[in-house]
């Protein structure tokens, strides 16, 4: 195992919160595997790459040689997650739960190593703890320090709703730290009031409190908003190889090392070093491919980012992509815009009858894709690759006008 200054050097990257570092470091020093414990409610049955910034973390932990804990939350899921909600949000049926989960269990061996994973669910001690022992564990905690919460405080102000179940929510997942031990919790930005609950109750329990590490949202294809299908900016863990990796290649130059420290295995001197490489004069889209290999080979399968990548130069000719895409937003009152009408507003085509000619001569591509079909839209919200020739290139979010 190696040194905790070194550990530190790893586990830092990409984290936007260590508290407290001197408890981790304390924890790392003693040589022993610490047991990492990260949440996840099995509240939709696909995975995109937004959802993997914390097992990519996990995944780090495990290297080191720690032990790491996939826990779902197949009771926490019943009861919903009011995180960063403005109104009640609505519970899953057991069912839905459990075929959710058995998909989490397929997708997270794409990243993380099954021999040294626990998987465990929540519902095993909770069930267990019975309508007594939630009495007694909400006895440990205050309303008034639940209020604290953003999201509770702006809706009690506000004169909302809130249920007493959601209550439960952040005292169960920090019951769950109590009933696994854990020395290390990690969980998104907006957990960071649930992550606190589960180091206070373990010392309300007698245990040492674990260290919480808080990791970044990722942005999506836009840059600007968290991955999120809803906004139709998200790269899913089980798409195809082809367009994940054209996705990947229509990010921005500056959002690539975004993802290269959330999302890449390389080591942080590796990056650094490729940074560095950039900045000497090697073109950044050569350094992309590298990013967009590496995720395709993780979820497609050894050599299939190759192959993506070979089929994504012949699409675009050997390089007809710039360095540096234009992107835009456009609004829309429609679920849909017409394809010539963005490229006639984007100015990759002057005019409407202009797209129509482009469509024609097969000249318009959209996410590598040749099209011809003067009729054909594009779904909002989206965000999209247009290539029109060989120098007409616009990344283009399609969003619902009143989120503009």
């Amino acid at each position: 195992m190696e040194s905790a200054a070194e550990q530190l050097v790893e586990l830092r990257r990409g984290t936007q919160e260590i508290l407290l570092e001197a408890d981790l470091q304390r924890k790392l020093a003693r040589g022993v595997p610490l047991r990492v414990k990260a949440g996840f409610d099995p509240t939709a049955p696909d995975l995109h790459l937004g959802h993997t910034v914390l097992i990519n973390k996990m995944r780090q932990f495990q290297e080191l040689g720690h032990e790491v804990i996939f826990l779902i939350g197949d009771f926490t899921g019943m009861i919903g997650d009011p995180t960063g909600k403005s109104a009640t949000r609505p519970r899953l049926t057991p069912d839905e739960i459990a075929a959710n989960a058995r998909t989490y269990q397929q997708q997270i061996f794409k990243i993380l190593d099954p021999q040294r994973t626990r998987i465990d669910f929540n519902s095993r001690w909770m069930t267990q703890l019975g309508a007594a022992g939630l009495i007694e564990l909400s006895a440990r905690y205050t309303v008034a320090r639940m209020l604290e919460r953003d999201d509770f405080e702006k809706r009690y102000r506000g004169g909302l709703p809130i249920a007493v179940h959601e209550f439960l929510y952040p005292l169960v997942q920090g019951y769950d730290s109590v009933a696994l031990k854990a020395d290390v919790e990690l969980g998104g930005t907006d957990q960071k009031f649930n992550l606190l609950v589960g180091r206070h109750l373990q010392e309300s329990y007698g245990q040492e409190p674990q260290v919480v590490l808080t990791m970044p949202l990722l942005e999506g294809l836009d840059g600007v908003q968290k991955m999120s299908k809803s906004l139709g900016n998200y790269i899913g863990i089980n798409e195809p190889a082809g367009d994940m990796f054209g996705k990947i290649m229509s990010i921005s130059d500056t959002l690539m090392w975004r993802y290269f420290e959330l999302l890449s295995f390389r080591r942080t001197a590796e990056i650094t070093a490729l940074r560095q490489a950039v900045v000497d004069g090697r073109n950044p889209r050569d350094v992309k491919f590298e990013l967009a290999i590496e995720l395709v080979n993780r979820f497609s399968g050894p050599g299939a980012g190759e192959a993506a990548r070979d089929e994504f130069i012949r699409r675009f000719s050997q390089g007809a992509l710039p360095d540096e895409v234009p992107e835009l937003t456009l609004h829309s009152v429609l679920p849909e815009m017409k394809l010539a009408n963005i490229m006639k507003e984007t100015q990759l085509a002057p005019s409407s009858s202009a797209a129509y000619r482009l469509l024609d001569q097969g000249a318009v591509r959209v996410d590598g894709h040749k099209v011809d079909d003067r009729e054909l839209t594009l779904s909002s919200p989206g965000t999209y690759l247009l290539q029109v020739g060989k120098r007409g290139v616009c990344r283009v979010t399609l969003a619902s006008s009143d989120k503009g």
